[in-house]
C-alpha cells in the first residue's frame, strides 16, 4: 500500500536483496530446532527482520582483508569476496591492504610481528602491488570502488557490494607525505596509521615504546587525512598515542578492530595486548566516532556478548563491526555468515535501529564527515 492507501506493485529488488525472505531457514540450516518447532519459527523470523535490517541500512566490515582467498592471500583475484557478501547481504567490506605483510611473521611467543628488516622500498612496492589487486577485483570480479557517500548510497541501491579501499600501517610513506596524496588518487579513502613495525608516526601496542605517543609527524600525517578526504583509523596505536591523535583530529576517528581489555566474552586470549581500556574507547567516543570489534569470539552469541560490552562503555553510537577476518579463523568464517551476526545481534537484545547503527550506520557517519 502506498501513503494513499492504493496498492501498487513492488518495486524491483536487486539481486542481493531478492535472496531476501523466501531462503531465510536455508540460511539458518544447522543452527535452528527442528523443521516446524518454535524455535525454529523464532530464528526463521528473527533472520526476516535481520534482512529488513540490511537492506534499510548501509551495512559496512569497518576492517576486513577479504577472507582466506583475499588481498592478503596469494590467491588469484576472484568473485570469491563478491558472492560472499552478496550472500550474506553485506554491503559494504572495508578492504586492507597491509603493506608490511611481506615482513611479518610469528615470533617466539608465538604473535604477530616483524622478523625480517625490509629491503629499501619493498614496503612501497609491496602497497603498489596489493592496489594493482583491489583495481582488478573492480575491474572484473563483482565489486564497486566506494570514492565518496554517495557511492556507497548507488552501490546498496543496486544491490551491488562495494569496497573501501583500506590501508593498515603507513609504513609505504617512508617519510614522504606525498604519497599520501598518491593513495588519494589511487582510489583509497581510509587509512591506519600504524600495525607492527616500528615507524615515525607513533607507538603501536604490541611494540616497544620509542615515541611516548604521537610524533610530530604523526599530527601532520592526521591533520593531513582530515584534509585530503581519509577515515583516520588508529588501531593498533598505544592508549598514550590516542590520547594524544585526538587533541589533534578535527573529525571523528574510527578505532576499526579490538576489543575491551579483559573482555569476558572473548575469554583468555593472545590478543589480549591488542585489547583497549574503556578510557581508550571513550576518547575515541569523544571525537564523535567509532570502535569496530573484531571476530575473535567463540561463537556469534558471544560476538553479540562482546559488542554489548562495548555499548556498555561508549554507547550504541559509537560500535561498529570490524571482522579483521582474514582466514577461517573466527565467528563470522566468511560473509555469508553476515545476516547470521545481525539476527544474534536481534536474538541478543539489540533493536534494529541499534543493530543497523552497529552493522554500518556507525561508520556511515564517520566516513560521511570524513570523505563527503
Amino acid at each position: 500500500m502506498d501513503c494513499c492507501g492504493h496498492a501498487h506493485t513492488p518495486a524491483y529488488q536487486p539481486a542481493i536483496w531478492r535472496m531476501g525472505l523466501a531462503p531465510v531457514g536455508a540460511l539458518l540450516a544447522g543452527e535452528v530446532g527442528p523443521r516446524g518447532s518454535t524455535e525454529a519459527a523464532r530464528t526463521a523470523e528473527t533472520a526476516s527482520t535481520a534482512l529488513v535490517v540490511l537492506r534499510k541500512s548501509i551495512s559496512v566490515d569497518v576492517h576486513t582483508h577479504g577472507g582466506k582467498s583475499g588481498i592478503t592471500s596469494k590467491a588469484p583475484p576472484s568473485e570469491d569476496l563478491a558472492n560472499a557478501m552478496r550472500a550474506g547481504s553485506l554491503a559494504v567490506a572495508c578492504l586492507a591492504d597491509v603493506p608490511d605483510g611481506p615482513i611479518l611473521g610469528r615470533n617466539p611467543e608465538g604473535s604477530l610481528a616483524v622478523v625480517r628488516t625490509p629491503e629499501p622500498g619493498q614496503l612501497y612496492r609491496h602497497h603498489l602491488e596489493r592496489l594493482a589487486l583491489m583495481d582488478e577485483l573492480v575491474a572484473n570480479h563483482g565489486v564497486r570502488r566506494a570514492l565518496c557517500t554517495a557511492d556507497l548510497e548507488a552501490a546498496h541501491k543496486a544491490g551491488q557490494p562495494a569496497i573501501v579501499a583500506d590501508v593498515e600501517g603507513l609504513d609505504f610513506l617512508d617519510g614522504k607525505l606525498e604519497r599520501l596524496e598518491e593513495a588519494h588518487q589511487r582510489g583509497i579513502r581510509h587509512l591506519q596509521l600504524v600495525h607492527y613495525t616500528p615507524n615515525d608516526i607513533g607507538d603501536f601496542q604490541t611494540g616497544a615504546i620509542t615515541h611516548q605517543g604521537l610524533t610530530a609527524f604523526g599530527g601532520e600525517l592526521i591533520r593531513a587525512c582530515h584534509r585530503l578526504g581519509f577515515v583516520c583509523d588508529v588501531a593498533h596505536a598505544t592508549e598514550d598515542m590516542v590520547m594524544q591523535a585526538v587533541k589533534v583530529a578535527s573529525k571523528p576517528l574510527l578505532l576499526s578492530h579490538t576489543a575491551v581489555s579483559g573482555s569476558q566474552a572473548m575469554g583468555p586470549t593472545p590478543l589480549q595486548g591488542r585489547q583497549i581500556s574503556p578510557d581508550h574507547a571513550r576518547a575515541i567516543a569523544d571525537t564523535g566516532g567509532s570502535v569496530g570489534i573484531w571476530h575473535f569470539f567463540p561463537s556469534l552469541d558471544k560476538y553479540v556478548d562482546g559488542l554489548k560490552e562495548m555499548t556498555e562503555i561508549v554507547g550504541v553510537d559509537h560500535v561498529s563491526i570490524g571482522t579483521d577476518q582474514f582466514d577461517a579463523r573466527g565467528c563470522v568464517e566468511d560473509y555469508t555468515r553476515w545476516v547470521h551476526l545481525v539476527a544474534a545481534m536481534l536474538r541478543g537484545g539489540f533493536t534494529a535501529e541499534e543493530a543497523g547503527k552497529i552493522a554500518g550506520g556507525n561508520y556511515m557517519r564517520i566516513f560521511r564527515a570524513a570523505v563527503g
